[in-house]
């Protein structure tokens, strides 16, 4: 389900978005997010039956409310276990979005845009990274105070080596004219491609996936400065951001869930955990 929600002015910004240089089309675009993570419970059958929130005092109510609507309609596929569907719990992570009614409105559509749902239980190990070199931050992108989050499609190989990698999507945290936001995008987004492809990672050795070929991971690289005393959590609060194309990547198929939806420092495993049968906002 969707709801309609107003958020002052202040939800929005409160981050730091800036957008009083940025052209009046590319500001209607900017949207604001909330990453929810919790746990989730199904039965055999796929149904929920029970969940619980991280931190649910840091949860706005109504978004509270908007989960506790959807969350008991979601069905997902049976897990098996030796022929048998059993009972399965995983960690979830939602990305909640606040959208503007119209392009002049004051009024926003909340929903639930994009979810992961861990592996799930008894499922076996997962990837995990062996060595792995952040990127480092732009010199002109620091100059110039712009901030994003690059998230990053890889293809490991079953040697935990790096196969294939590419740039999904990129969200800014500044606004300009569409091609200057591109630049940014570029700028972002060509150190996190430069060592993500020396990254390794160990591979699961036993599970579903100790067989596989390879394995798709999606990694998010956040790019975010840091002015003064290091800020208090923001886990429950709006972050705005003007939202980048979702690019498709010619080498890989099927991969399902939101690129958007995991925690900044989130590494997941494409393909694995429990799979929705049921559209996230809808009963």
């Amino acid at each position: 389900m969707t709801k309609q929600w107003v958020l002052g002015l202040a939800a929005l910004t409160m981050t730091g978005l800036a957008i009083a240089a940025g052209p009046q089309a590319a500001r209607k675009r900017a949207e604001a997010s909330m990453l929810v993570t919790g746990d989730i419970t199904v039965a055999p059958d796929g149904s929920v039956t029970g969940y619980a929130l991280d931190k649910q005092d840091k949860i706005p109510a109504d978004v509270v409310g908007l989960i506790g609507s959807a969350a008991p309609k979601w069905r997902f596929e049976p897990v098996m276990r030796e022929g048998h569907a059993v009972a399965a719990h995983a960690h979830m992570s939602l990305r909640l979005v606040a959208r503007r009614e119209s392009p002049d409105a004051q009024t926003y559509i909340v929903r639930i845009a994009g979810a992961t749902f861990g592996e799930e239980n008894g499922g076996g190990e997962t990837v995990a990274y062996a060595k792995r070199s952040p990127p480092s931050y732009p010199s002109n992108a620091v100059a110039s105070g712009v901030q994003g989050t690059v998230y990053l499609l890889l293809r490991v190989g079953h040697d935990g080596k790096v196969v294939d990698v590419d740039v999904e999507q990129v969200n800014l945290g500044v606004v300009g004219s569409d091609t200057q936001m591109n630049v940014w995008r570029n700028v972002l987004a060509n150190p996190a491609l430069r060592v993500a492809k020396d990254w390794t990672f160990n591979i699961p050795t036993t599970g579903n996936h100790a067989s596989d070929p390879f394995y798709f991971v999606r990694v998010p690289v956040t790019y975010r400065l840091r002015t003064g005393p290091v800020p208090d959590d923001h886990y429950g609060q709006w972050e705005a951001y003007v939202p980048g194309p979702k690019q498709a990547i010619a080498w890989a198929k099927d991969t399902g869930e939101s690129a958007d939806a995991l925690p900044d420092d989130g590494l997941f495993l494409v393909n694995s955990g429990l799979k929705l049968t049921t559209p996230l906002d809808k009963g």
